[in-house]
Parts: C-alpha cells; sequence; structure tokens
C-alpha cells in the first residue's frame, strides 16, 4: 500500500488530489465490512454448528445478527451521514437492544454484537457520555462472558477480545469518516486561511495608508478654504500633501514588496546552481522549520543576496550555506572562502545596507565580515514570534481538525490495542503448556513485536517503504515464526501483526502474498493438530480480522496525519495567492490614484497665484481622488472589485491633460464581460502611472479595439528616456523592470491573453495588451 499521500500545489478544486481520498474510503469500507462480517459470522457459526439447532432458533440468529451488522455497515460506516443528530442516537438505542437480545436464547454466543453496540457509542456519543457508556457495554459484555464460560482463563481471553473490538469498532469507523472530513473541509479551511490573512492586510492597509490618505483628504479641504484668505499657507500645506502622497506611495510599495512571498527552499537550489556553474564547491543544510511566510521571504532575501555577494569574490572554491533553528530563533548562515579583506568591500555594504535594515525591523541581527579563520561569514538571526499563521490559526479552529490532541487519543488508543494482542496471546499460552521455560520462550518475542509494533510501524511519521522498514519487518517475520521451530504445535505469537505490516511496508503484490500466507499458515497447523472445522475458521477469521486491524488502524493513522498535512499546505497555498493578489492590487490599483495626488498638488502650488479658479478646481480633483483611494483601500482588503474601463480611460485622459501631456483616446470595444473589463482597466491605470513617471512625455496615445475574436489595448508615448533603437528597422522587446509591468502581464495571463511592452521602430514605448473575449 503506498504509504504517503502526494501533496501539491495545484490550485483549489483540482481532480489531482482527489483520487487518493475516494480509494482511501473505498478501502476502509471493505476493511471495515470484512472485520465486521468476519466477527459477527464467527459468533453465528458457532450458534448454527451447534448440536441439535433447528431451522426456527437458526433464522432467529440471523435476525438477530443481520439487523446489528446492517446498521453499523450501512448507516454508522458511511462517511458522508452525519452522527451528532438524534436519529442517530435512537439509532444506536436500536442497536444495542438488538444487540443484548440474543442472550435470552444463545447464551454468550453472539457477544460479537455488543463490542460492536459499545464501538459506536464512542462514535456517536461525545467523550463525556461516551467513555462512560462504552465502559458500561463492555462491563455488561464481560459479565455474559464470565457468567458463561467453562474457565477463568478462557473467559478473561474473551473479556479482553472484547475490549479490543469494541476499541477498533470505534477507532476504523472513525478514522474512515475523518478521513472522508478532511478531504471535504479542505476548501472550508482555505477560506478560513484567507479571511484570517485578510484581517492582516486590514491592519496594513489601516495602519499605513489609512492615516495618510485621511491626513491628505483633511489638508485638502484646509487648502480649498484657504485658498483666497491665505495663499501662503494653503502652499504650505500643499507641500505636506504632496509629501503625505509620495510618503504614501512609498509605503504602497513597500507593503506590496513585503506581500511577495519567497520560496527558501527555491532560493537555495537556485544558489546551488549559481555557485556550482561558478566551480564552487557548495554544501547547503537546511533545517526543516516551520516559519511564518514573512519571516521565509525575509530569510530568502538574505540568502539571495549573500549568494550574489559570494558570486562578487574572487578564488572561492568552497561555500556552505546553514539554516537553523533552537529556542525561539532562526539563523542562517553563509561561509566562503573567497578573498578576504579588512573592510566590508563598498559594493558589499551597499547591497547588505537594505536587507539588514529589514533583519533588524524584524527584531533580529546580521553581520557580514571574515571570521577568525580568514573566511568571509554573513550570520542572520531572527526571532520566531509565536503568532501562528493564517493557515494554522485556520487550522486549528476547524471544528473537524486532526489536532495534536486527537492524534494523541488515537496513538494511546493504538497502544492499548496491540498491548491487548499481546495479553490475548499470552493467555491463550496457559492453555497450551505450563513449562516456564517455553512460557518464556513465547513471551518474549511477542514482547518484542508488540514493542517494535509500537515503536516504529505505528508511528506515522515514520516512512515505511525504506530499507530500514524492510529490516525491521524481517525482524518481524523472524520473531513470529523462529520459535515456532522449537515449540511445535505449542506455538503461539502474532503472525497477524506482520500480514497487517507487511501490506503497509511491502508493494501490494508481494503484501497481498505475505499476508494470505502468514493467514494459512496457522490455519494449516491447527489442521495438522486435528483442530475441527469451527476451531479452523476460528484461527482464519482471527487472524484475517486482525491482520486487516492492524493494516487498517495504521494504515487510516496515517492517511488522516498525511491528509492534516495536506490541508494546511492547500490553506497555505490560498493563503500565499491571496496574498500576491493582495500585494497585485494595492500596487495597481493606488500606485496611479497617489501618483496623480502628488503631481496636481504640485500642480496647484504652481498655478494657485495665476489662476485661483482652476486651483480650486484641482484641489476638488484631488480631494476626489483620495476618496476613491480611500475605497480602494477597503475593497483591496475585502476581495476584488470590478473597475469600469469607460472611467478608468476618462480618469487617465485627465490625470495625463493635467501634465501637459496631449492625449488622444480611442474606444472602440463594444461590450465586454466584467472580467476582461476590469484586467485592462487595471493594465490602463498601472501604465497611465508608469507614463507619468516619466518627464519627457509630450503625447500619448490609448485605443481599446476588437481584434478578431478578442480586444486589444494599446498605449504608445514619447516619453522613453533611452531614445531609440539600435536598429530603427526592427521594433525592440524590451523586459521592463519593476512589479508593474509583472503585475499586468499576470493579470492578462490569468484571462489566456498576453502582454507585451518595447520601443517602437520611431522610439516611442508600446505597450499592447490582447485578451480573448
Amino acid at each position: 500500500m503506498p504509504d504517503q499521500l502526494a501533496v501539491t500545489a495545484e490550485p483549489l478544486g483540482t481532480a489531482g488530489i482527489d483520487r487518493r481520498p475516494r480509494r482511501a474510503l473505498f478501502l476502509a469500507g471493505l476493511v471495515i465490512t470484512v472485520v465486521f462480517v468476519n466477527a459477527c459470522l464467527f459468533g453465528l457459526l458457532g450458534v448454527l454448528l451447534q448440536p441439535g439447532m433447528d431451522l426456527q432458533h437458526g433464522l432467529l440468529a440471523v435476525l438477530y445478527v443481520g439487523p446489528v451488522l446492517a446498521i453499523q455497515l450501512l448507516y454508522f460506516s458511511r462517511p458522508a451521514i452525519r452522527l451528532d443528530t438524534r436519529l442517530a442516537k435512537a439509532t444506536l438505542g436500536v442497536q444495542t437492544g438488538l444487540a443484548y437480545l440474543p442472550v435470552l436464547h444463545f447464551d454468550e454466543a453472539l457477544t460479537s454484537l455488543t463490542t460492536i453496540a459499545a464501538g459506536s457509542s464512542l462514535l456517536i456519543l461525545r467523550p463525556r457520555v461516551g467513555w462512560p457508556v462504552f465502559t458500561t457495554l463492555i462491563a455488561a459484555t464481560s459479565w455474559i462472558l464470565w457468567f458463561y464460560a467453562d474457565s477463568a482463563l478462557g473467559a478473561t481471553i474473551d473479556t479482553i477480545s472484547a475490549v479490543v473490538y469494541g476499541l477498533v469498532t470505534y477507532l476504523l469507523t472513525w478514522l474512515a469518516r475523518l478521513v472522508n472530513e478532511l478531504h471535504q473541509a479542505r476548501t472550508e479551511l482555505a477560506r478560513r486561511a484567507v479571511a484570517e490573512q485578510r484581517l492582516a492586510f486590514a491592519k496594513d492597509l489601516h495602519d499605513l495608508l489609512g492615516l495618510g490618505l485621511s491626513a491628505i483628504s483633511l489638508k485638502g479641504e484646509l487648502v480649498h478654504r484657504l485658498l483666497r484668505k491665505s495663499p501662503r499657507r494653503a502652499r504650505e500645506e500643499l507641500a505636506e500633501i504632496t509629501g503625505i502622497a509620495q510618503r504614501t506611495l512609498s509605503d504602497v510599495r513597500s507593503v506590496a514588496r513585503g506581500y511577495r512571498e519567497l520560496s527558501l527552499d527555491k532560493e537555495s537550489r537556485t544558489a546551488v546552481s549559481l555557485l556550482s556553474a561558478s566551480n564552487v564547491a557548495v554544501r547547503v543544510d537546511l533545517e526543516q522549520v516551520e516559519l511564518p511566510v514573512k519571516l521565509r521571504t525575509l530569510l530568502a532575501k538574505v540568502l539571495r543576496e549573500g549568494v550574489t555577494n559570494v558570486l562578487r569574490y574572487t578564488g572561492v572554491q568552497h561555500c556552505e550555506i546553514a539554516v537553523r533553528a533552537g529556542e525561539g530563533r532562526v539563523a542562517l548562515e553563509i561561509v566562503h572562502d573567497g578573498t578576504a579583506h579588512e573592510d566590508v568591500p563598498a559594493e558589499t555594504a551597499e547591497s547588505l545596507r537594505e536587507v539588514t535594515d529589514e533583519v533588524i525591523g524584524h527584531g533580529g541581527t546580521l553581520s557580514a565580515g571574515p571570521d577568525s579563520a580568514g573566511r568571509w561569514r554573513l550570520h542572520a538571526e531572527l526571532p520566531v514570534p509565536e503568532q501562528a499563521d493564517p493557515a494554522e490559526a485556520a487550522l486549528a479552529r476547524s471544528p473537524s481538525h486532526w489536532s495534536r490532541i486527537d492524534a494523541r487519543n488515537v496513538q494511546w488508543m493504538l497502544t492499548a490495542v496491540f498491548i491487548a494482542f499481546g495479553l490475548s496471546a499470552m493467555s491463550r499460552v496457559f492453555n497450551l503448556t505450563g513449562d516456564g521455560w517455553r512460557i518464556a520462550l513465547i513471551a518474549g518475542p511477542i514482547t518484542a513485536l508488540v514493542t517494535l509494533q509500537l515503536a516504529y510501524f505505528a508511528r506515522p511519521n515514520v516512512r515505511l517503504r525504506s530499507r530500514r522498514s524492510y529490516a525491521l519487518l524481517f525482524v518481524q517475520a523472524c520473531l513470529v515464526f523462529l520459535p515456532l521451530i522449537p515449540l511445535g504445535h505449542a506455538w503461539v505469537s502474532l503472525p497477524s501483526l506482520f500480514a497487517g505490516t507487511a501490506l503497509l511496508v511491502l508493494p501490494p503484490i508481494a503484501g497481498w502474498a505475505a499476508f494470505a500466507a502468514t493467514v494459512a499458515g496457522p490455519v494449516l497447523i491447527r489442521i495438522d493438530s486435528g483442530a475441527g472445522f469451527l476451531d479452523a475458521f476460528n484461527t482464519f477469521a482471527s487472524q484475517v480480522n486482525t491482520g486487516l486491524m492492524v493494516f487498517g488502524l495504521i494504515w487510516l493513522t496515517r492517511l488522516v496525519t498525511e491528509l492534516g498535512e495536506t490541508r494546511k499546505r492547500l490553506a497555505e497555498v490560498a493563503v500565499a495567492e491571496e496574498r500576491l493578489r493582495f500585494a497585485r492590487d494595492l500596487h495597481d490599483l493606488l500606485g496611479m490614484s497617489l501618483s496623480a495626488i502628488a503631481l496636481k498638488s504640485e500642480l496647484t502650488s504652481r498655478i494657485m497665484d495665476i489662476d485661483t479658479t482652476r486651483a480650486s478646481d484641482e484641489l476638488l480633483e484631488i480631494l476626489g481622488l483620495t476618496r476613491q483611494a480611500l475605497t480602494d483601500v477597503r475593497s483591496v482588503a475585502s476581495g476584488y472589485r470590478e473597475l469600469s474601463l469607460d472611467k478608468e480611460s476618462r480618469s487617465a485622459q485627465a490625470v495625463l491633460t493635467a501634465a501637459d501631456v496631449q492625449v488622444r483616446l480611442e474606444m472602440e470595444h463594444g461590450d465586454l464581460p466584467a472580467p476582461v473589463r476590469t484586467v485592462l482597466a487595471v493594465v490602463l491605470r498601472e501604465s497611465v502611472t508608469n507614463v507619468l513617471r516619466h518627464s519627457k512625455v509630450e503625447r500619448c496615445e490609448i485605443a481599446v479595439r476588437r481584434v478578431g475574436n478578442g480586444v486589444a489595448l494599446d498605449i504608445v508615448n514619447d516619453g522613453v528616456e533611452n531614445g531609440r533603437p539600435q536598429n530603427p528597422d526592427k521594433p525592440a522587446r524590451v523586459e521592463v523592470a519593476g512589479s508593474g509591468i509583472t503585475n499586468m502581464s499576470d493579470r492578462v495571463a490569468g484571462l489566456g491573453g498576453e502582454l507585451t511592452a518595447g520601443v517602437e521602430a520611431d522610439g516611442r514605448f508600446r505597450l499592447r495588451a490582447v485578451v480573448p473575449v
């Protein structure tokens, strides 16, 4: 059986992660069915094969077993049915009553039904009620077994078996249901994680942008009143508006950069590739540490900058990169043997200054320089905050989550089940022999088997498909079968532990072959010793059931753990996508507004002495832009909003005209879907923001036209500072630095379109976005 669940970074809703839980539910249902049917069938055969059994009593036994088994398989074991309802509790009462009625006619023969009812009580009732009910039902079953038992030893064995079957009934059914719940709830967890992240967005927006925009709005109102009364003071206030707008725009870019997540693993692989290509021997030691996104991103930036500096040195032959964590801190260290300097090189000092400030801003330290051995060492250390990531917080509050408490409960119940297996086996020893040497020879391997199972194979984080697992499985086989040589027919062991573990460790064909051979061995030994059909079937059913229990319990525990990790990863992916969306929207929606506010403030300051009326109009536009920016802040935090392409085009025309740019606008797009309009509006807004950054722009053309089955947005301006391309006969495609073009390209590509930007043959800069409709 596969021992790991593939964790992928596919978008939510893809089918790539759906197949395993569905196969798991099918296989879990099959295991549950076989275990329960075997348990009931053995008791039923014991009744039907009694001497003197008539047809009437045989049918009565079937009528007792059928409803109890049907309720368990068709109702309680179906993952899609809710068990926290009054109907489920009433059905439990019916099942319990039917389970104990056979005692009136068949004594203890059908007590397997009462153990199933006991396990179901844990499944349906709350723990504070379920455990007392479970204990009561098991105690009642134990009393029945002791009352009708031929010997105390036999009653003890049967009581231990009743406890085991009760716990297994609960564990198998609950784990199978949990697989389904975890699978179904993965999207809800992602929503919760995104909601947590949006709270962080709202806080950042309020702290960094809300105050600045509110101040601009208030000062704009003040300037409007002072425009005619006190021009000098109005000019001072306008200068402050310009400064606030510029600082706020800087904050927007800072926040947008901060919310772009970098991967520490990816950066380390890139570092190894770069250094290896430079003939540098690299040794990387990255300790797997759960870190918040911001911390991971910052460490990745430090690693990128550190490796860039390594490449600036000569004579570097060896480089070591290590990330280690402990005592609430995480450290990144980069050491190389390049030519050391007494002082930090100017280029290196300049490049490290920005990342050093970020590290200090997070409460950490960063040092770079030669160490005592003459090697260059960069050491960054950061505190790890106790606050969990949004994915962790959402996981902790998920009502059906696979928590540490759940894991502990399952582990102690698994421990109890395996210890009970060992005690049951040891109880049977005393029926076969009173020889102390033989008892010791059996007790030693059984103790070792249970210990090995609990210490290694039952641990959910153990890698089962490994050389160590194969070796320990061989050790387990030796502990099971080697005592057979000296003991012969007195042999008692736990071959079902090996059978169930073989299904987990070995490939499917080999695992099932080993399972079949292990189950058949004890049956053949029993037949060879003169056992009858019922005893042989008892041995067969016991081995099959116990082997499937071992396999089902461990496999489902591992699967639930892995699905829990997958849910967490899916939530992290959703959070990362939301962070990117936030950074992109923050940059795209607010960049132009803040640039326009700063530009209009400067313009108003220049013309207020010349044309007071126009200055007043510009102030009103500043106030309008400020209110729009505040609205955009709220829209970024709450989700996507639909933008108007026509409105954005008119706004772009007004802003460019105010900057003394001649604008030609051509809008011939017809009716467009809302997503297309919004994306083109954002591209237009961001492009105009870029145009405003060039002081040499005199003309700008904006056109939206239908092209075939799509629509094209063209923005052409003459503000390219680098002049004409080297080859005037061929337009040049250029890579434009900055996040704006990347954001726009990502948006357009998300709709199946294409965005290009470059210098035309006539020296003008053209940005073109084509989106299919």
